[in-house]
């Protein structure tokens, strides 16, 4: 009886096995991952469009004003008296005494004008004074001879009456005579240009030779004059603030190029009108300027106490938006949504703005707004630059 081999049973060894099924595992942990990983990154990416989507702003403070608190308002400097020196009458400029910068005395003779002209006429005027002086003897003498005449009837009573008109006309032709007699006369004194009064020649258009016109008041005048040991401060006053302009206010001016000196001022009085196109009430002070060294056209920095108008704020000027409703000012709701508000500028300040209607000190104010910027925008805060940190005080 032979028997059989019996044939070996294959089979995987225990180790590839193994191997096989951790490969199989890190494969599908490596394709949970990847998955995972997609799902995050799907999220990031629409988080960020969405992100995209909304625009970002910068928030601000609007910042409450005191109730009595400094203003600084631009001004500009006059001579307490300025006039410019026409001539009455025509020639041609014979001398002038004084030049800019010169001071004078009232009466004191600034210029002489060569008249050829008025004189002549002057000289024929008085001679015509004297040939009516001459008629009018002559008349008086005729009218008393034919007076005589009359007692003894030698003549009418009416060709009396005539000679004594006649007598009448003669006295009238010498009034007439001498008042154009004194007419020139005066315009003779004109020929000598005078100060009106104590200054400081500020301007001298004319030069010897020159063809002078009378009564120019078209032209450039031949001097200028200027009082400046006092002066005239003008501002324009807000009409919020125009109440604070009270009898006997005293403010400082900042004159540029002064070194940084103030200078009191007293109020003289106001217009006691707001002007329609700017809003504003001029204001007029009185400066003592004992040095002179205050000039007529200085621009000054005039620093006031004013009363704030109730519920005012001041915002930077980057805030406001020009639209076809007027002025408006960009806040955000407690959503952010954005709330276009019309407001009312009290003043401008340049790079600052006072308003006092519309805005409240709580508020967040949209800086620099796009002019895409529209009512109920969805928008979303942007963390402050350094630059903002000292500028503004960021919601």
């Amino acid at each position: 009886m032979s028997h059989e081999a019996t044939a070996p049973v294959t089979g995987r060894p225990p180790r590839v096995r193994l191997a096989l099924a951790i490969g199989i595992g890190l494969a599908a942990v490596g394709v949970i991952a990847g998955l995972s990983l997609r799902s995050v990154e799907s999220h990031d990416l629409s988080e960020w469009t969405q992100a995209q989507l909304t625009p970002s702003v910068q928030v601000i403070s609007a910042s409450a004003l005191s109730d009595t608190q400094g203003l600084t308002l631009p001004g500009h400097l006059d001579a307490w008296i300025s006039t410019p020196i026409h001539a009455r009458v025509g020639g041609y400029l014979k001398q002038w005494n004084v030049d800019i910068g010169e001071k004078v005395k009232a009466g004191e003779v600034l210029a002489q004008i060569d008249t050829p002209e008025l004189d002549q006429q002057f000289e024929q005027a008085k001679a015509e004074l004297v040939r009516a002086q001459a008629n009018v003897r002559l008349a008086d003498t005729t009218a008393k001879r034919w007076e005589n005449l009359l007692q003894s009837h030698s003549v009418s009573k009416q060709e009396a009456d005539e000679k004594a008109s006649e007598a009448e006309t003669a006295r009238a032709n010498v009034l007439a005579a001498q008042a154009d007699v004194d007419r020139l006369a005066a315009l003779e004194s004109f020929k000598r240009i005078v100060a009106p009064f104590d200054g400081t020649v500020t301007a001298r258009n004319t030069d010897i030779g020159d063809l002078i016109t009378a009564n120019s008041s078209g032209g450039d005048p031949l001097f200028a004059i200027a009082d400046t040991t006092k002066m005239r401060l003008y501002t324009q006053v807000p009409q919020s603030y125009a109440s604070s302009i009270l009898p006997g206010m005293k403010v400082k001016l900042l004159v540029l190029g002064h070194g940084g000196e103030t200078v009191d001022a007293t109020l003289i009085g106001t217009s006691r009108a707001i002007n329609r196109a700017s809003g504003t009430l001029l204001a007029q002070f009185k400066v003592e300027n004992p040095r002179q060294d205050l000039l007529p056209g200085d621009f000054a920095e005039v620093q006031l106490a004013t009363h704030a108008p109730g519920d005012s704020v001041t915002v930077p000027a980057t805030t406001l938006l020009f639209r076809a409703a007027g002025p408006q000012i960009a806040v955000l709701g407690k959503d952010n949504h954005v709330i276009l508000r019309d407001v009312h500028i009290a003043m401008d300040l340049g790079d600052k703005l006072i308003i006092d209607k519309g805005l409240q000190s709580n508020d967040r104010i949209v800086d620099h707004p796009t002019d895409s910027l529209s009512q109920g925008d969805l928008v979303q805060i942007a963390p402050p630059t350094q630059d903002d940190k000292g500028q503004a005080k960021h919601a």
